[in-house]
């Protein structure tokens, strides 16, 4: 068992961005892929069917099946894709594609945010942690389990989120996010890092990461075009955080995905 991809694509809506998604592919056999929406829309196609996606709607595919996502040029698709080798669990894969799609509500980012981050970890413990989690979601979805968590805390850290990627190319301060979500700041504070594993402003920085990557490889703006968009005081401040987090520059990030992509 190994988890080979776990992915948060944010905003997809740019025409290179687009076609990239929308690509006709399949994985290796004993693979699987879970693809989970949590806003915009678009058609999911799967085999031979096409499928609408809305927010909460989840995707089951296995390895053999081609796929691909076309979202709304209306309506940004946001959404978190997990590819997994597990050849020993096929029979439960070809039981929940055939029930495609599975509506789980919008309360899963939670749960594809904490296997992401398990996924990416460089300790193989966490990362078959990641797997297990997985797994236990799909049981449960095949079960016939109810996956809505409607917990106030939740909510409210639900309506946080929409709100900062609405407002990723703005400058939030956390003031702003807390009042908007009718919370102390304090409290606030505490209840996303309990949630998510970081603060409220780390989370909004990396969301405009997210934003930066996509606007990289699917615009032709330049580094300090894309820098004064995200609100960044300067095209060095922004190049100096990206590369933390992505281990090259702008330029060389923007360069190396587009010969990935044969452009």
């Amino acid at each position: 068992m190994e988890l080979l991809d776990a992915v948060f694509v944010f905003q997809m809506h740019e025409e290179q961005e687009l076609l990239w998604h929308q690509r006709v592919h399949s994985h290796e056999k004993g693979q699987f892929e879970v693809h989970y929406f949590v806003s915009g829309s678009g058609t999911f196609s799967n085999a031979q069917n096409r499928y609408a996606i809305s927010p909460g709607s989840l995707f089951v595919t296995k390895g053999e099946t081609v796929h691909s996502i076309e979202a709304s040029r209306e309506e940004s698709l946001t959404y978190y894709a997990t590819l997994i080798s597990c050849l020993e669990e096929q029979p439960l894969i070809e039981i929940l594609e055939q029930k495609n799609p599975i509506t789980v509500g919008t309360n899963l980012r939670f749960f594809f945010e904490e296997v992401r981050d398990k996924g990416l970890s460089s300790s193989p413990e966490l990362r078959i942690s990641a797997c297990h989690q997985v797994l236990g979601l799909l049981y449960n979805l095949a079960a016939g389990t109810r996956m809505d968590d409607s917990k106030t805390e939740n909510v409210r850290l639900e309506k946080a989120i929409r709100y900062m990627q609405r407002h990723v190319f703005d400058k939030l301060s956390l003031d702003m996010i807390a009042s908007h979500v009718q919370l102390d700041h304090s409290y606030f504070v505490r209840l996303f890092k309990k949630r998510m594993n970081t603060t409220p402003m780390q989370y909004y920085s990396n969301l405009q990461l997210e934003a930066a990557r996509a606007l990289l490889t699917s615009t032709n703006l330049s580094v300090k075009e894309i820098a004064d968009k995200l609100q960044f005081c300067s095209e060095f401040h922004f190049s100096k955080r990206f590369k933390q987090s992505t281990g090259s520059s702008p330029s060389a990030y923007r360069k190396t995905h587009l010969q990935l992509l044969g452009m």
